[in-house]
């Protein structure tokens, strides 16, 4: 049931908010006639604000109940104490908004970009002709995310400390560095998000599900995790992985010389269930045909790699850096490749004898949120993938084998 407006609301017509809009896009521009848009305590519940430019507005304590902020710019902005309840803020940009004591109960921020903002609790103080000074109250206590879809956004360093989030969605979200401290994450789904370095100190996480999800150096000190399903999380790296008692430095260098010669100098290894993660980078080496199947690359800088035949399936490629990489004629069926950044990178078929080809298998593989602009991936194998917000503009597709 709809709740009847808090009497402090404003409501404000269709022109007076077209004139505030346009008077701050002015503002952000430097032109004549520009004004920050200040409009606190206004009621603004179901309006459509899709991919309105509101950088720094003054928004405190508004209502936004059911608007469409989808695609908005509010980086900057103060939203103390807002309304935001059931909003359409898919990909929504509010780096480094104020949003203490905000309402985001059923809100859905899919892909929004939140890095650093304030989500702490807060409570705003009216003045009232009769009582005085009073707090604003929603129906619910102020500073909350719960049942709140934020699967693939960005949150990396949020503060979001003491903040209720009980059932909502953080699936392959970007929480690296948040803080987390006492909140209250029961039933939160946060299967592949990352959130390496974050504070979850006394958090509660009962009945939360964390499968895949990226725990190094994460501070779980007096947080409950009751019934939480944490199946294949990742934690931190080892400082050094041994290889046959080899250090893994000296086994690629062999085998990069492997490469490099043609099979006269050098050697080969299995490489399987590797972490290279100590490695930190691969960028530009020559791995040609690198046997490493389930081997974790996460988050490793692996631009211009040549990687052409190696077997990566079921490899752990989460938000690491393949742009202009080499992986034609690669096995990555079942990698995960959430957030990987393969702008330019080469994904077709690889010659291995006169018009004979190997083809690029990324069957069943993971790209949610992953950045494909301008790579070529012509006859690649894209079957039963998950493609879901992948970046795709001026990616080469010809004759890839899609599902349908």
């Amino acid at each position: 049931m709809t709740s009847t407006l808090p009497q402090h609301h404003t409501p404000l017509d269709a022109q007076s908010l077209r004139e505030a809009v346009e008077a701050h896009q002015r503002y952000l521009t430097g032109r004549a006639g520009g004004r920050r848009m200040s409009l606190t305590y206004a009621d603004l519940s179901n309006c459509d604000l899709h991919g309105v430019d509101l950088r720094e507005a003054d928004l405190a304590g508004a209502c936004f109940s059911g608007a469409n902020l989808s695609d908005a710019n509010l980086s900057r902005s103060i939203l103390f104490g807002a309304d935001l309840r059931e909003a359409d803020m898919r990909r929504i940009n509010l780096k480094r908004a104020d949003l203490r004591g905000a309402c985001l109960r059923g809100a859905n921020l899919a892909h929004a970009e939140m890095a650093g903002c304030d989500l702490r609790e807060g409570r705003i103080a009216l003045q009232d002709k009769l009582d005085g000074f009073r707090v604003l109250r929603h129906e619910h206590r102020p500073g909350e995310l719960n049942y709140a879809i934020l699967a693939g956004a960005n949150l990396a360093g949020a503060h979001l400390s003491g903040t209720m989030a009980t059932a909502s969605d953080f699936t392959d979200a970007v929480l690296a560095g948040a803080h987390l401290a006492g909140a209250r994450l029961m039933r939160a789904v946060l299967d592949g998000a990352d959130l390496s370095g974050a504070d979850l100190g006394g958090a509660d996480l009962t009945g939360a599900s964390m499968k895949r999800a990226v725990l190094s150096g994460v501070n779980l000190e007096h947080t409950r995790l009751d019934e939480a399903d944490m199946s294949n999380v990742l934690r931190g790296p080892p400082p050094l992985v041994y290889i046959d008692d080899r250090p893994l430095t000296d086994v690629l260098a062999e085998y990069e010389a492997y490469c490099s010669s043609e099979g006269q100098q050098g050697a080969v290894m299995n490489l399987s269930e590797i972490d290279f993660r100590p490695l930190r980078t691969l960028q530009g080496r020559r791995l040609t045909a690198l046997i490493a199947p389930r081997s974790i690359f996460f988050g490793l800088d692996l631009r211009k790699v040549q990687l052409q035949g190696a077997d990566l399936s079921g490899g752990d490629f989460r938000g690491a850096d393949l742009r202009e990489a080499d992986l034609r004629g690669a096995k990555l069926a079942d990698a995960q490749l959430a957030r990987a950044d393969l702008r330019g990178a080469q994904l077709g078929p690889l010659m291995i004898a006169p018009g004979r080809y190997v083809r690029t298998d990324f069957t069943r593989a993971t790209f949610r949120g992953a950045d494909l602009r301008g790579a070529s991936a012509p006859r690649a194998r894209f079957l039963e993938c998950d493609l879901e917000h992948a970046r795709l503009e001026g990616c080469n597709l010809q004759q890839a084998e899609m599902e349908v």
